[in-house]
């Protein structure tokens, strides 16, 4: 939790109370559905809540703003960042039944009123959202390309609308069919723990 402070000193009591939950609620849901590698349960904080934490690093979403967490898995990065971003809604959408209960769970025991999670895949989603973030799901442009359609028009933030994803490795060939658009945040400049080392926010105007 403290490591969550360290780059995020400025949380409200609300807030911190949030995070310091996550761990004992994450362990036991662990238990019983595996969401997250049993060995890496104890590096929650590091690998999960502050990798997720990375988006906000990026863009501090305004409110009003939708977003749909494509693939969240057991809820990462959708549920660390609708509890730093309380006024903006979000869609938590993954394929695997079991993940989205723990996700829920988890969401409606620290009480976050702005998350809502889906048992479907991302292709049969039809609403629009201001963004789409996702961590690590797949290839950006197979990404793009089946979440293109849920960005909406409308804008509110200071970057355009369009597709932010945690991503780790060389992002080169990735991102060459979006290389006069794509902006790439290499983690390292931002979070000083060797886990980030080749760890990236990438983000694609849509």
């Amino acid at each position: 939790m403290d490591i969550i402070l360290k780059y995020f000193p400025d949380i409200t009591p609300k807030q911190k109370e949030q995070f310091a939950a996550l761990y004992d609620l994450y362990y036991d849901w662990n238990n019983k559905i595996n969401v997250i590698s049993r060995k890496d349960i104890e590096n929650l904080y590091l690998h999960h809540v502050l990798h997720s934490l990375a988006i906000a690093k990026v863009i501090t979403f305004r409110p009003g703003t939708t977003i749909m967490d494509f693939g969240c898995g057991g809820g990462f990065p959708g549920i660390p960042l609708a509890i730093m971003f309380p006024e903006t809604q979000f869609h938590l959408v993954d394929s695997i039944g079991k993940k989205i209960k723990v996700a829920t769970e988890i969401a409606k025991e620290i009480g976050l009123d702005n998350v809502r999670a889906t048992h479907s895949r991302a292709q049969d989603i039809k609403d629009k959202y201001n963004f789409v973030v996702s961590r690590a799901v797949m290839q950006l442009p197979e990404l793009i390309k089946i979440c293109r359609k849920n960005i909406s028009k409308e804008q509110l933030n200071a970057l355009p609308n369009g597709v932010i994803c945690l991503k780790g490795g060389d992002m080169q060939a990735e991102t060459q069919p979006f290389s006069k658009v794509v902006e790439i945040t290499p983690l390292e400049n931002i979070f000083e723990e060797e886990f980030f080392a080749d760890k990236k926010v990438v983000y694609v105007p849509i």
